[in-house]
């Protein structure tokens, strides 16, 4: 490993077997650890919240290892920023599914996703892109990646410039969100086979470059 590779930091709060997205972000060049409290965060190019599961237990969790006030302050100074499944719903102000307040760093909320044919959704299904970004360059249009929940984020008509992305699954949903330095998906990208592990390399490649390389087409 180079003294050039981007470190990350995954946040650990037992929400979700970790070692998948460790496997594809090391196999991107990234050098990785976990963070099971804030002060281990340490100084990093990339935060990762990874999560499966329900946002109240998971916001109790990181609540009790001193999460919540430094993930959101990292995310209010721009800083490099993937949210996977449940760490892209804990981004909005609140769930439905069980009345947490979350992070509420984008406006909205995160729904169950009323009008699919089944619930959890889980399994193959094409991610279409709103407008380019970087994190799915080399990625096919429409390319299919792997989900499995039954809740999803709403973002306010005032954050409708965040979606980057979505998908139908008896209705259309948002599968992805961009701002700044910020990047929450709502599928696995390390479960998604190439398409999933271009965009982990895309990520890791970012890591390092300015927010305006974040936003080129």
């Amino acid at each position: 490993m180079t003294s050039d590779a981007a470190r990350v930091a995954v946040v650990d709060y037992g929400a979700g077997n970790l070692v998948s997205i460790e496997q594809a972000l090391a196999a991107a060049g990234a050098t990785v650890h976990r963070a099971v409290a804030a002060e281990d965060i340490g100084d990093v190019d990339l935060l990762v919240v990874p999560g499966v599961g329900a946002a109240l237990p998971a916001m109790t969790r990181l609540a009790a290892a001193g999460f919540v006030e430094p993930v959101r302050a990292w995310i209010a100074d721009d800083r490099p920023f993937l949210g996977i499944c449940l760490g892209l719903q804990l981004l909005f102000d609140g769930s439905d599914e069980d009345g947490a307040r979350t992070l509420g760093v984008l406006p909205g909320r995160t729904v169950r996703l009323d009008g699919a044919p089944t619930l959890p959704h889980i399994g193959w299904n094409q991610v279409s892109l709103r407008r380019p970004h970087p994190a799915f360059a080399g990625i096919a249009d429409d390319a299919d990646f792997y989900f499995v929940h039954s809740y999803v984020g709403r973002p306010d008509p005032t954050a409708g410039d965040a979606v980057l992305a979505d998908t139908e699954h008896g209705v259309r949903f948002v599968s992805a969100v961009a701002r700044g330095r910020l990047l929450g998906v709502q599928f696995h990208p390390e479960r998604s086979g190439e398409s999933g592990l271009r965009l982990v390399e895309n990520v890791v490649a970012l890591a390092r470059r300015p927010v305006v390389e974040w936003s080129a087409a």
